[in-house]
């Protein structure tokens, strides 16, 4: 785990000494459609400190290549995933590896949930290239990433993705479920009826994989935290997504950004 604030000059120093120099990040990629695969290889590729251990890899395998390689970073297709849930089992069972999720346009409520169970980054297959290269070495890091929201056309909230994804009044009930609310208190804010909203949240707990609103919970995260002791700076700013709290785990290898 990356040191705490205190005596951090000190306890950076200690850390980084402890780390094998000159480590690469390892990285897994996905399966991904043939465009965003070549493109994303050859991104990767590209960063001499990012080292692929092992690509192209089927939602099927990806757990067995997780446990087999143990990459600092596995990049996943978030659109392939049969519920969210997932990413909490892979979570969990894989401490030491990152999960960066690409997915077609997720909406800013489903990463949130999605960076509950425990996924470092949530991004857009469109985000550009070097923000996709800083997302994973922040989450290499021990950072959470989420895109910033963005307003709809006509002010209103972003869409949300598509199929097998969240609607758009299951992406408003979402949060109130994540808070607590009542299924009355929903109701009365949405003007809808009881019964509507019960019809939503097991919608909600089927496509997430989850079985009751306790699972819902998102702990709230400050919004600029401080990256762990030691690490330099990342050159491109602003960066079109935000970061949030250290996950306390810390990567194998060297603590150094890509420059």
């Amino acid at each position: 785990m990356p040191p705490a604030a205190d005596n951090s000059l000190a306890l950076a120093h200690d850390w980084a000494e402890s780390m094998p120099p000159n480590a690469p990040i390892t990285v897994v990629l996905a399966q991904f459609d043939d465009l965003v695969a070549e493109g994303l290889r050859e991104l990767v590729e590209r960063d001499p400190s990012l080292a692929i251990v092992a690509a192209d890899v089927a939602p099927t395998r990806i757990g067995v290549v997780l446990r087999a390689h143990r990459p600092d970073v596995a990049i996943l297709d978030l659109d392939a995933l049969g519920k969210f849930a997932e990413v909490r089992e892979l979570s969990a069972r894989n401490p030491a590896t990152r999960l960066v999720l690409l997915g077609s346009d997720p909406a800013p409520i489903e990463c949130a949930q999605l960076l509950a169970f425990g996924a470092s980054a949530c991004l857009g297959k469109g985000t550009q290239s070097r923000d996709m290269i800083n997302a994973i070495h922040l989450a290499s890091r021990g950072l959470q990433v989420l895109p910033r929201i963005k307003a709809g056309s006509h002010g209103g909230p972003a869409p949300v993705a598509g199929a097998g994804m969240l609607s758009r009044r299951e992406s408003e009930v979402l949060p109130m479920l994540q808070q607590g609310h009542s299924n009355a208190q929903i109701a009365l804010a949405l003007n809808v009826g009881v019964e509507t909203v019960r019809t939503h949240a097991r919608n909600i707990y089927r496509k997430l994989g989850v079985s009751s609103r306790r699972e819902l919970v998102v702990p709230p995260v400050p919004s600029a935290p401080d990256a762990p002791p030691g690490t330099p700076a990342l050159e491109h700013s602003p960066l079109p997504y935000r970061t949030v709290t250290p996950l306390g785990r810390a990567r194998r290898g060297r603590g150094a950004g890509h420059r």
